[in-house]
């Protein structure tokens, strides 16, 4: 992604209460590049938690979506029209959802009034491992020839999906833990100057922050080490 941001990190407000998501917002908004709404707080909330977390910061949607070319150009729409500024679908869904995904995107967003955000395609989650899975660097190569603005991609792929889809692509790295974190679920993780030095552009975080006293100083010291 060039140029890169200057506010790497992403926090994931991973919560099922939208009061809670809230407030972690409004402590969180002017020290983080985007804050993330995944499926456990849209299911709490639904778009009105989107909305919310939109009224403090940009937000990148982990919606995750799946499903045939139609379905996910009329979700993708609606996802646009609450004003955010990234979400994502899974590359395995195929060129022709992918581009289905762009195409509501934009329509919804000029609908709306609102920029049109990053679209950006999953690979492999970063709680699955095993040489089964479809290889992270050529999902990524098929999600930048159907015209996405990058994707998620976790631990030490990362370093071949950028040099399998250049510079401009933007790479979102999940998985991330600050030096002496726990990694609970996620299976292959990364810190968050390996991830940079990899090449990734932005970090997604949260158990390490949400659940800290402290969260603002966990993000200002994540940052500072990255500086």
């Amino acid at each position: 992604m060039i140029p890169r941001p200057d506010l790497p990190l992403i926090v994931a407000l991973d919560v099922s209460d939208v009061e809670v998501a809230d407030e972690l917002a409004s402590r969180l908004a002017l020290e983080v590049g985007m804050l993330k709404v995944g499926l456990e707080l849209f299911w709490a909330g639904g778009p009105e938690a989107v909305q919310r977390i939109v009224s403090h910061a940009s937000v990148f949607v982990d919606s995750k979506l799946h499903d045939i070319p139609n379905t996910v150009e009329r979700a993708s729409a609606n996802i646009a029209r609450l004003g955010v500024a990234m979400f994502n679908v899974h590359a395995l869904g195929g060129e022709a959802m992918m581009r289905a995904a762009l195409e509501g995107a934009k329509r919804g967003a000029d609908s709306a009034g609102v920029p049109m955000p990053l679209v950006i395609a999953v690979t492999v989650l970063s709680s699955q491992s095993g040489e089964d899975l479809a290889s992270p660097a050529s999902l990524a190569f098929e999600a930048k020839t159907s015209g996405l603005d990058g994707v998620v991609v976790s631990g030490a792929d990362v370093k071949d999906v950028r040099a399998a889809c250049g510079d401009a692509f933007c790479l979102v790295v999940p998985g991330i833990r600050p030096k002496g974190a726990n990694g609970h679920d996620q299976i292959r993780v990364l810190h968050p100057r390996e991830a940079v030095e990899l090449g990734a552009d932005y970090l997604v975080v949260g158990r390490p922050i949400i659940d800290a006293a402290d969260p603002v100083g966990v993000v200002r010291g994540i940052l500072r080490d990255l500086r």
